[in-house]
């Protein structure tokens, strides 16, 4: 298989890998945050289950979708507050 090399491309792939990494840290801080959450509250989290957590199986990390982003304005070194685990997720309403 044959491809013609493209100006840039190398650039473009480069961009990729940094926002990559830049989601997986986010999403691995959140479920730290969530483990410890749940912990807290008492509930059992078992070490099977969280050897099978991991950044990358998330719906939120869509490659082909367009993405708006409202932040909230947390304290120096705070996190956004987690979403009520018994509340009606987005796609149920």
């Amino acid at each position: 298989m044959y491809h013609r090399y493209e100006r840039g491309l190398e650039n473009q792939l480069g961009v990729l890998g940094l926002v990559l990494d830049c989601v997986v840290l986010w999403t691995t801080g959140y479920l730290d945050a969530a483990v410890r959450q749940l912990k807290a509250q008492g509930c059992p989290v078992r070490d099977e289950d969280m050897a099978r957590l991991s950044p990358f199986v998330n719906r939120h990390l869509g490659v082909h979708g367009a993405y708006s982003f409202v932040l909230p304005e947390p304290a120096p070194g705070a996190i956004r507050d987690l979403r009520d685990p018994d509340a009606a997720e987005d796609d149920d309403l």
